[in-house]
Order: C-alpha cells, then sequence, then structure tokens
C-alpha cells in the first residue's frame, strides 16, 4: 500500500477563527514595525540633507546587536516558564516599548549638524530595534507552534500575511503623506507620522499577547527534558546551552536553506525598491517629487493589493503541489515582474510601471506565507534530534538574517547610490549615467538574488510525507500539544 500524496487536516488541528484573527492583528503590527523604518528614513537623506553612506550606516548598525539580541529573546523565550506563557508576557512588552521608541525617535530638534542627527538617530535606532526583538522574536515562534498540522501551519501563514500585508499596502504612501501640504516640510511630516505609527503599534501590538492561547509550553516532557529544571541551570548553565543552541541550529541544513533563500528574495527586493523613488523622482518626472510620491504610492499600494490575493492563491497551490514546488514558481513569475519594471519605467508612459505589480507581488506575496510555514516544519525536524522546542531561536535567527539582510540593503544602497554619481544638491536633474545605474541597481539585483534562491530551494529535503512521519514519531514519543 502506497502512502498518499497529501494529508487532511484534523479537526482538532484546525486553528479557530479568533485565534487566526488576533494572530493576524500581531502579523500587522510586526510588518509595519519592519516596514515603517525604512520607508521613513529616506527623509534624513532628503529631508536633513545627511550623507546617503551614514545613512547606511544608520540602518546597519543594529543588526551588529541583532545578532546576539535576537537569538538571546529566543533563547530566553524558550525557556520562560510563567502562568501567562512563554511568549505572551514579551509580545504585550515589546508591543508598548517599541511603540514608544518609535514615535520618540523622529521627535528630532532643527538646526544641529550632520554629526548631531547621525549619533542621535543612530542610538534610537539600536533601541528601536532591540525592542523590536523583545516583540517580533516571541511573537514569530509563537505562530511556529500554533497547530503540528502541515498545512494548517500554511493557512495560518496565509490568514496572517493577508493582514500583515496591509501594513505594506499604506507604507508606500509614507513619503507622500510627509511631503504633503499638510506640513511645512518632510521633517515635520515625519515627526506627525511617527506619532500616527508608534501609536498604533502599541494599542494593536497588544492584542495577540491577549487574546492567543500557548500549546507546546503545556508539554511535561518538553519542560524538563534535560533532567533539570530552568532554576537549576543557572547562568553559566544557561550560557552554554544558549551557544550550544545556536550553534545547532546552524548545523540544520534545511533551515539554513530556508534562511539563505528568504535573505536573498526579500532582500534583494529591498535592495532594488530602495532606489525606485530616485528613479521615479528623477528620471521618469524629472525632479518633480511629488508626481514621484504619487506614482511610488500607487505601485506599492498596487503591488502589495496583488499580494493580497497572492498570499491565499498560494496557501491553496502549496497544498496541491507541495511547498517546495509553489516556492520555485512563484518566485519564477516574480522575475517576469522584475523584467516589466525596466520597460515600465518610461518618462513618455510613467504609468506602464503599473503592469509589473501582479507578477512582482507573487515573490512578495510567497515568500514569508511559504517559509514561515517551512520554518514550523523545521523546527519539528530539530525536535527530533535534540528533544527540544525551539521554535524561539529558530524564529530569532530565522528573522536576524532577514534583518541583517535589510540592514546590508540599506548599508548598499548608501554606497551604491553615492557610487552612481548622484547629487542631492541637483534637483531637477541627474546625469545619465547615474539614471542608468540606478535603473540597473533597481531591476538587476532582485532578479539575481532571486534565481539565486530558486536554485537552492530546489535541493530542499522536507516533504510533506517526511513532515507527516516526523509528527508521528515526535507524538508518540512526548504526547499531542493541548
Amino acid at each position: 500500500m502506497t502512502e498518499p500524496d497529501h494529508y487532511a487536516t484534523a479537526p482538532e488541528d484546525r486553528i479557530s477563527i479568533g485565534q487566526k484573527s488576533a494572530y493576524a492583528i500581531g502579523m500587522l503590527v510586526n510588518n509595519l514595525q519592519a516596514a515603517a523604518l525604512p520607508a521613513m528614513v529616506v527623509i534624513l537623506n532628503l529631508g536633513l540633507k545627511m550623507d546617503p553612506v551614514l545613512v547606511g550606516i544608520i540602518l546597519f548598525a543594529p543588526r551588529i546587536f541583532d545578532a546576539v539580541s535576537d537569538p538571546m529573546m529566543g533563547y530566553i523565550s524558550d525557556n520562560t516558564r510563567s502562568r501567562w506563557g512563554r511568549r505572551r508576557p514579551y509580545i504585550l512588552a515589546g508591543a508598548i516599548l517599541a511603540g514608544l521608541v518609535f514615535a520618540a525617535m523622529w521627535q528630532l530638534p532643527a538646526g544641529h549638524s550632520e554629526s548631531f542627527y547621525f549619533w542621535i538617530f543612530m542610538t534610537a535606532s539600536i533601541l528601536y530595534f532591540l525592542t523590536y526583538t523583545v516583540y517580533a522574536t516571541p511573537f514569530v515562534a509563537f505562530g511556529f507552534e500554533m497547530t503540528p498540522d502541515y498545512h494548517e501551519r500554511t493557512r495560518l501563514q496565509a490568514f496572517a500575511n493577508t493582514a500583515g500585508q496591509l501594513a505594506w499596502v499604506g507604507v508606500p504612501w509614507f513619503y507622500a503623506i510627509m511631503a504633503s501640504d499638510m506640513f511645512s516640510d518632510t521633517v515635520q511630516g515625519a515627526r506627525i507620522l511617527a506619532l500616527w505609527v508608534g501609536g498604533t503599534i502599541c494599542i494593536l501590538g497588544m492584542v495577540p499577547a491577549i487574546f492567543c492561547r500557548e500549546k507546546y509550553a503545556s508539554l511535561p516532557n518538553v519542560e524538563d527534558l534535560a533532567n533539570e529544571s530552568s532554576d537549576q541551570k543557572g547562568l553559566w548553565g544557561h550560557t552554554k546551552d544558549f551557544f550550544n543552541g545556536v550553534g545547532t541550529t546552524f548545523k540544520c541544513r534545511p533551515f539554513v536553506k530556508l534562511c539563505s533563500a528568504t535573505f536573498l528574495v526579500f532582500n534583494g527586493f529591498q535592495l532594488g525598491a530602495s532606489f525606485s523613488l530616485y528613479v521615479m523622482i528623477y528620471y521618469v518626472f524629472f525632479g518633480d517629487d511629488e508626481k514621484a510620491g504619487i506614482l511610488f504610492g500607487l505601485f506599492g499600494t498596487l503591488t502589495a493589493v496583488c499580494t493580497l490575493a497572492v498570499i491565499p492563491l498560494t496557501a491553496w497551490i502549496s497544498t496541491k503541489i507541495g511547498k517546495r514546488k509553489t516556492f520555485l514558481v512563484t518566485i519564477s513569475l516574480s522575475l517576469v515582474g522584475y523584467a516589466l519594471k525596466w520597460f515600465g519605467y518610461n518618462p513618455e508612459h510613467p504609468y506602464w510601471l503599473i503592469a509589473s505589480c501582479p507578477f512582482v507581488a507573487f515573490g512578495t506575496g510567497s515568500l514569508f506565507t511559504l517559509m514561515g510555514s517551512m520554518v514550523a516544519d523545521v523546527c519539528d525536524y530539530d525536535e527530533l534530534e535534540s528533544n527540544q522546542r525551539r521554535e524561539g531561536v529558530f524564529g530569532a535567527i530565522y528573522w536576524w538574517m532577514v534583518k541583517l539582510g535589510m540592514a546590508l540593503a540599506g548599508l548598499l544602497s548608501g554606497i551604491m547610490l553615492k557610487a552612481s554619481g548622484f547629487d542631492v544638491e541637483l534637483v531637477s536633474s541627474q546625469s545619465d549615467q547615474t539614471l542608468f545605474f540606478l535603473r540597473v541597481f533597481d531591476v538587476g539585483v532582485p532578479m539575481v538574488t532571486s534565481a539565486i534562491a530558486i536554485w537552492i530551494i530546489s535541493t530542499y529535503e522536507i516533504t510533506e510525507a517526511m513532515a507527516h512521519e516526523i509528527r508521528e514519531e515526535l507524538e508518540q514519543r512526548r504526547g499531542r500539544p493541548d
């Protein structure tokens, strides 16, 4: 008798709509925190006239701290035992702190030097990303453990990422808002917008902490697998466990492949997109930043709207052909979108650019829907080997790779912008060579990185049948989560 190609989701493995909704609101906040700072940091260059290389350093520097704080927060979350659970106390505290810091960091006083703004904002950025870690690391881990079912994990990620995508619908309009006539200049616009964003993070970020229910914390043999309670380990014991766990995580081949592919696809997209506004302002509209802001907002919003359709489509396709094959199909379609952008940048027909939106959306829409579900499968794969539930550490390292890539994108964008010959003092035009390089960076970078990611995931090991076998063995060993 042959094994079935697909396994039906048992009723007890389904996540209720209420739990999905609470988690989805948290995903909206998570994406808002990830998207808002890169969308607004352009003000440091265009509003405060800061050197683009310094702006890149500001975006990169916090990642040095995240290399320790992210996995450390994951380890702390995995090993916390409280009446409120392993994840929820940190999600609650992180939402409040991150919202307050984000609102405060943009309240920059006028009339100071470039050096003053650089050091103040870099310090504030490091503090902000530390508070973001307190929220995001346990929140992401929470999603990995809400169901043990192969397909329900994908449905949860699709549901949550659909709501989270709303952040990307609104964020492309941030520059247009900051540059609007409501404010005296873009710097004042950033101050006011930051208050709105910070308040949203505080209020909505508390929802998953209050309403979501944890599962794996109730398994006794997950809590005590080391034959030694958390309190008995002491500082040295926890430190040794932490570094051993991180080292083991990087030896997990399926996980390394997921991290590598995500790093390439998402951060290739981010690096390319960092040049889009410059191309629109100086190549398409010859220095008219108001028209460019409208097209930039429209392009981003339409891509995000298309992504809203792509996310559930991705979940449906993955139940038919599997997660790996779905990734290969959807990321290949995104390559078509990037190629279309080259022809869409047309000063005579600026809105031809919109034709690329549905194809670009396949990359951004499918990536985290599939990867979140696949990392959850890897956590089971790891438990089979290590006898530990380490969603926090896996989630932390995975998202640190994403954030590292975003920081590198910010750093490289500043370096590449300067290398292109861009001159911020030239209000209405740039050289032909500069404009050519900006378009090459915008289109070429995500095409190359996405193609490499396709090659990496073509060798990914964990199939649906393998995931099902791992789950059965784990439940025989330590029981089912409640």
